[in-house]
């Protein structure tokens, strides 16, 4: 990649290597040799086409779609019209590309794959976000992404609005359930994190106002507060006193998250806003060639 789009990432918080990587095994699925396009079009001719968005949302996966190209190592002239994070109404141009044919072609549907579905987790985002505007609470993601995604899928939860939770196990601790059931107790599971990683933020997950009194005698700062209704997270919001910071999690859904979201609670965990996000509807459309 040019140092000018490593740049461009970092300052995104995304890793070049590890955008190269991504995009390299996406390339490689593809195989080496596009046998459509390759006896229909001479190598010499070029070719202009806007990646287009056909439904409303926030955008998210530009950047990358640029790495597609350079990693291809296609002579293209790629002219952005809008940036990561933007919301977008169908017929917006996001990006402009002028290239030789076979080689936009052969980037097409990688390109496409990862603006669909990063746009598609940042729109989804965005929603909820939208409904817990005015609320004080904030969406938040979790590890529940898809396999070699993370990176850019918490990255797109960034662009349309949502806050990150821990990107691997060795950021921060998280006490679930069967640490707490294994260890016996909160208070235990809790104990021995903390002696071993005297400085690591801790976050625990609690099922009952008990366990949360636990985590809260032993020093929790940050409570996940586990498939509770939101009459027992108000109550537990009243416990708490604003000693630590609580996130609601557990089959939360987009219609009742402003239900929770009023209780008091600071953030709602939503593993949907990765695992199971629709792609945004994005096409590719060539523009007619010169003459014709």
């Amino acid at each position: 990649m040019t140092p000018g789009l490593e740049a461009r990432l970092r300052a995104e918080g995304l890793d070049p290597v590890e955008v190269e990587r991504i995009v390299r095994v996406a390339l490689a699925e593809d195989g080496e040799t596009d046998v459509t396009s390759e006896p229909i079009f001479d190598a010499a001719q070029v070719s202009t086409a806007d990646f287009a968005a056909r439904a409303d949302g926030v955008v998210s996966g530009l950047l990358v779609a640029e790495a597609v190209f350079e990693i291809l190592g296609i002579d293209a002239v790629l002219e952005p019209r809008l940036k990561d994070g933007d919301r977008i109404t169908a017929g917006d141009v996001l990006l402009t590309v002028t290239a030789p044919t076979v080689g936009l072609l052969r980037a097409e549907r990688i390109a496409l794959n990862f603006l669909t579905h990063l746009s598609g987790v940042a729109s989804r985002t965005a929603a909820w976000e939208a409904e817990l505007a005015g609320t004080g609470a904030r969406v938040r993601d979790s590890r529940k992404t898809l396999p070699g995604l993370r990176q850019l899928q918490k990255w797109a939860v960034r662009c349309g609005g949502g806050v990150n939770h821990r990107m691997s196990l060795q950021d921060a601790a998280l006490i679930k359930d069967n640490h707490v059931a294994a260890a016996g107790g909160v208070t235990a599971a809790y104990a021995a994190v903390r002696a071993r990683y005297p400085d690591l933020h801790i976050q625990v997950e609690v099922d009952t106002l008990e366990q949360l009194e636990e985590a809260l005698a032993a020093g929790a700062t940050d409570v996940l507060l586990d498939n509770m209704a939101p009459e027992t997270m108000a109550e537990a919001v009243k416990l708490n006193e604003g000693r630590a910071t609580l996130e609601a999690s557990g089959s939360l859904a987009l219609g009742r998250a402003r239900d929770v979201a009023v209780t008091g609670v600071d953030y709602l965990a939503v593993g949907g806003l990765t695992h199971s996000a629709p792609a945004l509807d994005i096409g590719l459309d060539f523009r007619p060639a010169a003459g014709t």
